[in-house]
C-alpha cells in the first residue's frame, strides 16, 4: 500500500459520498413531495467536502510530524557524531539507501541497524496512516449522510466554504508575494554589506567575481549594474518596437475590419506563437534571424555588427510577444459597447474615424494593460537573450552590439556549485530586487493611467 493508493481511496470515498448524497436529497424531494432548501447537487458537493477534508488535513499534519520524529530517532543511532552536518549526512544516507536512491552503504557501525529501523518504522507508519485516514474518511462520510434533510441549508454552507477557500487563496497569494520580497531584500542587504550601494547602482563595469584565495578579502570583481540594466531596457525597447505596432494593428484589423471567417482562423494562428517554447525562438534567432542580419550588415557596410546583438534578440523577442498584445488588445476593442460604434457611424463618421476617435480611446485602459503585460514578458525572458545576445555586459546603446540582461546574469550567477556567502552569488539577489522595484514602479504608473481613462469612458 502506498500514499497514492490512500489518496485514491479517499477521493473515491468522497466521490461515493457525492453520488449517494445527491441521490438521497433527490429522493427526499420526490417521495415526500416537499420543497427542499437546496438542490441535490449542493447536498452532494457539501457531503463530498465533509468527507475528504478531515483526511486531507490529517494527512498534511501527519506528513510534517512523521519526518521530524523519524529524523530525531535516526539521529540517536549516530549520537557519537558531534558535528550536526555530518550526522545529517549519515541520516540522508540511510534514507537514500532504503529508498534505493543510493545503494552504497556508509562506513558506520550503526548504519545497517538504522536502515532496519527506518524500514520497519516506515512500513508501520504507512500501515497505521492508511487505517486511520480511511477510518476517518468513513466516519466523515457517515456523518455527511445524516445531515441530509429537506430543510438542511447545504447551498449556503457550501457557498460559505467556497468563499472561505477563495479568501484563504487570496491571503496565501499575498503572503507568497511578501515572502518573495523579504527573501530578496535580506539577501540584497547581505550583498550590500560587501559592495557599496552606489557602486552597484551607478557603476559602469560588470564583472562579478569571487575570492579564490585566502589572502583575498571581500570580492575581486566589479559589480556596476548599469550595463546589465541598460541591456535589459535596450532589448525590451527593440522587442516592443517590433511587437507593439504589429500586435496593435493586427488587433484593430481583427476586431473592426476582418470578417468572421477571417477572424475565426487568423486569431488562433496568431495565438499559436504564444505556445511555442522560448528555446525554439532561440534556435530561430541563431539559425535564421542572426545570419539574415549579418548579411544585411555586410550588404549595407555596417561596421561592428556582432553575431550576438541586441537587435537579433529584441527582434525575435518581439515576435514572441506579439500574441500578448494582439489578443489582449483585440479583447479590449471588442469589449467596447456596440452602441458607441453605432452612434458614431450614425453621425456620419467613417469606420476608420470611429476606430481612431471612439473605439481606441474607449478601450485605452485595456490596450495599456496589454502593452504592460508584453513589456513585463520581454523583461523576464532569458533563453532567447542567452542564445541571441550572449553574456557580455557592454554599456552601449548600439543595437548591433552584444549585450546582456538581468535575467541572463541571474541564471549565470546561480548556476553550478556556488556558495551563498560570496558577493558574486548574492549579486543575483540584488539584481532581482532592483528589477522587481523598477517593475513595481512601472506597474503603479500604468495602473494610474488605466484608472484615469477607465473613469473617463465608463
Amino acid at each position: 500500500m502506498s500514499i497514492e493508493f490512500i489518496l485514491l481511496t479517499i477521493i473515491g470515498l468522497s466521490a461515493y459520498s457525492f453520488y449517494i448524497s445527491k441521490k438521497k436529497a433527490a429522493a427526499i424531494s420526490a417521495i415526500n413531495g416537499a420543497e427542499i432548501h437546496s438542490q441535490p447537487n449542493y447536498h452532494g458537493m457539501y457531503a463530498a467536502f465533509l468527507t475528504i477534508s478531515p483526511a486531507l488535513v490529517l494527512l498534511i499534519v501527519w506528513s510534517f510530524i512523521e519526518d521530524t520524529i523519524i529524523t530525531m530517532r535516526l539521529r540517536d543511532y549516530f549520537s557519537d557524531i558531534t558535528e550536526p552536518s555530518i550526522a545529517n549526512f549519515y541520516i540522508e544516507g540511510v534514507i537514500n539507501f532504503v529508498d534505493d536512491v543510493n545503494s552504497k552503504a556508509m562506513d558506520h557501525v550503526n548504519f545497517f541497524t538504522a536502515t532496519e529501523y527506518y524500514k520497519s518504522t516506515m512500513h508501520l507508519n504507512l500501515l497505521l496512516k492508511s487505517i486511520v485516514l480511511v477510518m476517518l474518511t468513513i466516519i466523515a462520510l457517515r456523518y455527511s449522510f445524516k445531515l441530509i434533510s429537506a430543510d438542511f441549508k447545504a447551498r449556503d454552507l457550501f457557498e460559505d466554504v467556497v468563499i472561505k477557500v477563495m479568501n484563504i487563496a487570496s491571503i496565501f497569494a499575498i503572503f507568497i508575494t511578501i515572502g518573495i520580497v523579504l527573501s530578496l531584500l535580506f539577501e540584497t542587504l547581505r550583498f550590500f554589506e560587501s559592495v557599496p550601494v552606489q557602486d552597484f547602482l551607478f557603476g559602469t563595469h560588470w564583472s562579478p567575481q569571487m575570492s579564490i584565495r585566502e589572502d583575498q578579502v571581500g570580492s575581486s570583481g566589479s559589480f556596476g549594474a548599469v550595463p546589465v540594466f541598460t541591456g535589459t531596457i535596450l532589448i525590451s525597447i527593440i522587442a516592443m518596437s517590433v511587437a507593439g505596432p504589429i500586435g496593435l494593428f493586427s488587433a484593430i484589423y481583427l476586431s473592426q475590419y476582418a470578417s468572421n471567417r477571417v477572424r475565426s482562423f487568423a486569431k488562433p494562428i496568431i495565438e499559436v506563437l504564444a505556445g511555442i517554447p522560448t528555446v525554439v525562438y532561440g534556435f530561430f534567432a541563431v539559425i535564421t534571424v542572426g545570419p539574415f542580419f549579418r548579411e544585411m550588415g555586410i550588404f549595407f557596410d555596417i561596421e561592428g555588427f556582432s553575431s550576438e546583438s541586441a537587435l537579433i534578440a529584441g527582434s525575435v523577442l518581439g515576435i514572441m510577444i506579439i500574441p500578448f498584445i494582439a489578443s489582449l488588445t483585440d479583447d479590449a476593442l471588442s469589449a467596447v459597447p456596440r452602441s458607441l460604434k453605432e452612434g458614431s457611424l450614425a453621425m456620419g463618421a467613417t469606420l476608420s474615424e470611429t476606430t481612431t476617435r471612439v473605439i481606441i480611446p474607449a478601450s485605452f485602459h485595456g490596450i495599456v494593460g496589454s502593452f504592460l503585460l508584453a513589456f513585463s514578458r520581454a523583461i523576464g525572458e532569458t533563453m532567447i537573450v542567452v542564445m541571441a545576445a550572449g553574456f557580455a555586459a557592454n554599456l552601449t546603446a548600439n543595437p548591433f552590439d552584444a549585450v546582456t540582461t538581468v535575467t541572463v546574469q541571474i541564471v549565470g550567477l546561480l548556476t553550478g556549485d556556488q556558495e551563498f556567502d560570496s558577493a558574486k552569488t548574492l549579486s543575483a539577489f540584488a539584481l532581482a530586487f532592483v528589477l522587481f522595484f523598477l517593475t513595481l514602479i512601472l506597474n503603479v504608473i500604468s495602473l494610474s493611467i488605466v484608472k484615469k481613462y477607465r473613469e473617463q469612458y465608463e
